[in-house]
């Protein structure tokens, strides 16, 4: 199962989510996100174990559990649909705010022009 973990501290490492998550089941992975250019923790993370029932007790007991002074958030991941996946359009023909037909404008980028 995998599990969500949120609200980490930023100081915890990978090494420390393991042994939490260890005392519960065998802890097949573990992935604390951090930023791709500070390298630093976003304090949220990952943990993977195979067995099921001791996944959920895990969820059970650590959720809202006391870390480095932050109360935990821990659940079962679930992934987003495809519909609630983000992605971001790198048109760059158009610009400002609007449906990027036409100008570069602020407030428009629409045919009419761009108005404040």
């Amino acid at each position: 199962m995998n599990i969500f973990v949120g609200s980490l501290p930023f100081s915890i490492d990978e090494a420390d989510l393991r042994e939490s998550f260890g005392v519960y089941g065998e802890v097949t992975s573990v992935k604390i996100i951090t930023d791709k250019f500070t390298g630093r923790s976003k304090g949220f993370g990952f943990v993977e174990m195979e067995n099921e029932a001791d996944a959920q007790k895990a969820i059970e007991e650590l959720n809202g559990a006391t870390v480095g002074g932050r109360a935990i958030v821990v659940n079962k991941s679930e992934p987003k649909p495809e519909g609630e996946r983000r992605s971001f359009n790198n048109n760059r023909s158009g610009g400002g705010y609007g449906n990027n037909r036409g100008g570069g404008n602020y407030g428009g980028g629409n045919s009419r022009g761009g108005r404040y």
